[in-house]
């Protein structure tokens, strides 16, 4: 896929809620900006790298070299998806658009899902592409810390915290002031090889690391090639945030988005993927338009592997009692397609008819 320099509103992405409506309004318009999205410059063959092709009457393309019928969606999270593409496109516009993104509570019955987990399920496959395989690494000065995500328990406080997920976070430092992207990652613990692992993966050799005086980031920067810049809290008597500004106001608004979007009911095991989410929203926060990353989420969708259910679950389990739909049928089913047709002025229909009375 060729990415676009500079995507313009209004012509390579729909740039208000008015435009999106009328471009997408069938799932026959979705799928066609998949496919302009997947092979802006021509169709390319991806199973032989062959150009010459050409379009069915179902939208899919007939590669005249392996003679293979190949779809937009092959190969992406949309992969053999029986859920029609008006609702992922619906879901994906909601959950870019919205400062604070939704939950699948939230998306659950006004999209129409059968149960709970059909809408958890799509937007942990749509979190699941918000990470970039080989993106680039924090540069220059960075904040490492760690931070516990979890409810209040009883127990000891700090890094000795107890039923709580370990979080470590890096991000950026501008000067003279400012934040750059950031990065998010659960680790097991505070030792030096699980804060070393998270270091070579997100920060950049040569970069300078500031971190408050936990023994382990000695190990860290020294085995990571980083010039380390420690800052001893129980020694100078400087408050943790005043030291580290960069890591408690990342931690603070990720918890502040956890518990005001999520109720806070985000488990361990799942954890990962809200971070991904939250990553992508923070450092695509200078954005001109909002609108422009749901462009770059179906961008990066389109290049993401499939997802199933079992794959996204931490710890599968077989219910006893099968989910109830919302509308108190024991029938499952999938949401209906956004592209409906209706009667031009349906409360105008006689009471007979379903009308008002």
């Amino acid at each position: 896929m060729v990415a676009l320099a500079d995507p313009q509103a209004g012509r390579d992405y729909p740039g208000t809620y008015g435009e999106f409506l009328a471009w997408f309004a069938d799932d026959g318009a979705c799928l066609d900006y998949l496919d302009w999205l997947r092979w802006p410059g021509g169709f390319h063959c991806p199973t032989c790298g062959g150009d010459h092709a050409w379009r069915m009457g179902d939208h899919r393309w007939w590669c005249e070299d392996c003679r293979r019928r190949v779809s937009a969606t092959a190969g992406t999270i949309f992969h053999r998806t029986r859920t029609p593409l008006t609702v992922w496109f619906a879901t994906a516009w909601q959950m870019t658009a919205s400062k604070n993104g939704m939950s699948a509570a939230a998306l659950q019955r006004p999209m129409g899902f059968g149960s709970y987990q059909s809408a958890w399920a799509m937007l942990h496959r749509l979190r699941a592409c918000m990470v970039i395989p080989g993106r680039d690494r924090l540069t220059g000065t960075v904040e490492l810390d760690e931070t516990f995500i979890g409810g209040v328990r009883a127990g000891p406080g700090g890094r000795g915290a107890l039923e709580k997920t370990l979080v470590a976070i890096a991000v950026e430092q501008h000067a003279p002031k400012g934040l750059g992207r950031c990065r998010l990652g659960v680790i097991p613990d505070a030792s030096s090889s699980a804060l070393l692992d998270f270091a070579q993966d997100n920060i950049a050799p040569g970069a300078n690391l500031v971190t408050d005086g936990w023994p382990s980031y000695v190990a860290v920067a020294s085995q990571g090639g980083y010039e380390h810049l420690p800052i001893s809290l129980r020694g100078s008597g400087t408050l943790a945030h005043i030291a580290l500004p960069g890591v408690h106001r990342i931690a603070s608004l990720l918890k502040r988005w956890l518990l005001g979007t999520h109720q806070g009911a985000v488990e361990g095991d799942h954890l990962q993927a809200y971070l991904d989410e939250f990553t992508f929203r923070f450092n695509r926060r200078t954005a001109k338009r909002r609108e422009l990353l749901f462009y770059r989420l179906l961008q990066q969708a389109i290049e993401a592997e499939p997802h199933t259910y079992a794959s996204l679950v931490a710890k599968p389990v077989s219910k006893r009692v099968s989910p109830m739909p919302l509308n108190g049928s024991r029938r499952r089913h999938g949401p209906a397609s956004l592209a409906l047709v209706v009667d031009s002025h349906p409360w105008r229909l006689p009471a007979s008819a379903g009308g008002r009375r």
